[in-house]
């Protein structure tokens, strides 16, 4: 295999996303199309026509570049989220309850301020 014949490959890859992508496009608009031509026919059956048409659509945007890397952050995202140490049941619960706690407290005192400026402002215009 020739060294070079690594970047020849991802320059005709580049070359055929755009292809791609226009079929993408293509298949969009028929997908809507379609649905507003075929508007005598029933739900369900224009429904099944445009889900299988955007599927299509889907399949072919992952095999172009950008698709990939959207593959690729997908399942890093997916390792990541495996990482996270989530709170346990009583951690949930007491954050809440500290939460809605705060809540009432700021809560009380804007309902205490907005009491005393009315009760001053009424004092004031008399």
């Amino acid at each position: 295999m020739k060294p070079g014949s690594v970047k020849h490959g991802a320059e005709v890859q580049k070359r055929h996303d755009g292809l791609k992508w226009a079929a993408v496009v293509a298949l969009l608009v028929v997908a809507v199309v379609g649905n507003t031509y075929f508007a005598d026919i029933g739900l369900l059956y224009r429904v099944l026509g445009v889900v299988v048409l955007c599927a299509i659509a889907g399949l072919i945007a992952l095999t172009t570049t950008k698709g990939r890397d959207l593959v690729e952050l997908a399942m890093s995202a997916k390792k990541e989220i495996q990482r996270v140490v989530w709170p346990t049941r009583a951690e949930t619960i007491q954050t809440t309850a500290i939460v809605m706690a705060a809540v009432v407290v700021v809560g009380l005192m804007l309902w205490l301020i907005d009491t005393l400026l009315g009760w001053a402002m009424s004092g004031v215009i008399g």
